[in-house]
C-alpha cells in the first residue's frame, strides 16, 4: 500500500511539473511580408520589423527589432521572419536599388521606394508612425505591403 502511494505521488508530481513547463513555453509565430509592383529588379528589398512605439519613422534603420534583405525577382520580393513572440509589430520596407542600406533622397523626398504595413500612401498629412503601421501578431501571418515611390 505504501508503494502505491509513493508511485501515485510521483506520477502526480510529474504531471504537475510537465504542465508547468509547457505553460511557460511561449509560442512563437512566423510573419511573411510580400511586396509587388517594384519599379525594377535592381538591388534588394530591405524588410525592417519594429516592435515598439516611437520606432517609426526610422530613416537610418537603427531602431529595428529584426531586419532581413531579400532578392527581387520579376519586380516582387518577400521574406519571412521566424520565431517571433506574440505582440504588436510594424513593418517598414526599402527598395534599396544600390544596396547601401539607407534611404537615398532626391531634393527632400526619397529617391528609392519605401513602404509601411497598413499604409498605402504617405504625404505631409499622412506621415508614417508606429501607431498607424502597427498590427497584432498572435498567429502565423502573411501581409502585403504596398511600395510607395515619391
Amino acid at each position: 500500500m505504501e508503494k502505491i502511494k509513493e508511485i501515485t505521488l510521483l506520477l502526480i508530481t510529474g504531471v504537475i511539473l510537465t504542465s508547468f513547463i509547457y505553460q511557460n513555453e511561449e509560442k512563437t509565430y512566423s510573419l511573411t511580408v510580400s511586396v509587388s509592383g517594384l519599379l525594377n529588379s535592381n538591388g534588394v528589398v530591405q524588410f525592417s520589423l519594429y516592435n515598439k512605439d516611437g520606432s517609426i519613422p526610422d530613416e537610418h534603420y537603427r531602431n529595428y527589432y529584426k531586419q532581413l534583405k531579400s532578392k527581387i525577382i520579376s519586380n516582387t520580393s518577400n521574406t519571412t521572419f521566424q520565431n517571433l513572440p506574440p505582440g504588436i509589430y510594424a513593418v517598414n520596407i526599402l527598395h534599396d536599388e544600390n544596396e547601401d542600406g539607407k534611404i537615398d533622397k532626391g531634393f527632400i523626398l526619397p529617391a528609392e521606394g519605401i513602404g509601411f504595413s497598413n499604409l498605402e500612401s504617405i504625404n505631409p498629412l499622412n506621415r508614417p508612425n508606429f501607431k498607424k503601421t502597427k498590427f497584432e501578431l498572435n498567429t502565423n501571418k502573411t501581409i502585403l505591403v504596398k511600395m510607395i515611390y515619391l
